[in-house]
């Protein structure tokens, strides 16, 4: 899913993986994200691996836990039915019937969307959430690059793309998206 800020991208992806796992449709669901700050860094975050990815995911964690509770998240961490994956551990991985959201993928490198991308294993369903224009990479989005590639190669991959129309967090971040949208900088 592509589209500017405060469209549900990551809300939509988390809420639905969470409904299929309550219902038993799937057995895992796998986060995911870059761990590229927007501005400048905080330096390294102390505990475990889980402690220091955790930050980076709470947009998607908050909205499985709104969903389906806190006490069942925690549960199903704990069992392993939800995981956090950063990318610095996925490589050699496979995932089957799982559902795997890579959110702001728009920082994601060439290199790392290709190496998540290869991970898909059988009855895996994927969902990239992204937005273009706050990448905050030195260099070019692999998200843009995959979208580019989906297109002029009609993979059969759907692209869902929201536009600042479809803004739904408040007419604040409507108004902000639209300033910076106009003004091209």
């Amino acid at each position: 899913m592509l589209g500017p800020a405060g469209t549900g991208k990551t809300w939509i992806a988390a809420t639905h993986a969470a409904d299929l796992l309550r219902n038993r449709q799937i057995d895992k669901i796998i986060l995911t994200r870059p761990n590229v700050p927007c501005g400048r860094s905080l330096g390294f975050f102390p505990g475990k691996l889980e402690d220091k990815f955790a930050p980076w995911t709470v947009p998607i964690t908050e909205a499985i836990k709104e969903r389906i509770g806190r006490t069942p998240y925690d549960i199903a961490v704990k069992r392993g039915d939800i995981e956090l994956v950063p990318f610095e551990v996925m490589r050699g991985r496979s995932w089957n019937n799982a559902f795997v959201i890579l959110d702001e993928a728009q920082n994601a490198s060439l290199a790392e969307i290709k190496m998540f991308l290869t991970r898909i294993g059988e009855d895996c369903t994927v969902v990239i959430n992204g937005d273009v224009s706050q990448c905050d990479l030195d260099r070019e989005s692999g998200l843009r690059t995959v979208v580019h590639l989906i297109q002029s190669q009609m993979l059969p991959v759907p692209v869902i793309e929201f536009t600042r129309d479809h803004i739904v967090r408040s007419g604040v971040c409507a108004m902000w998206v639209r300033a910076f949208s106009d003004a091209k900088l």
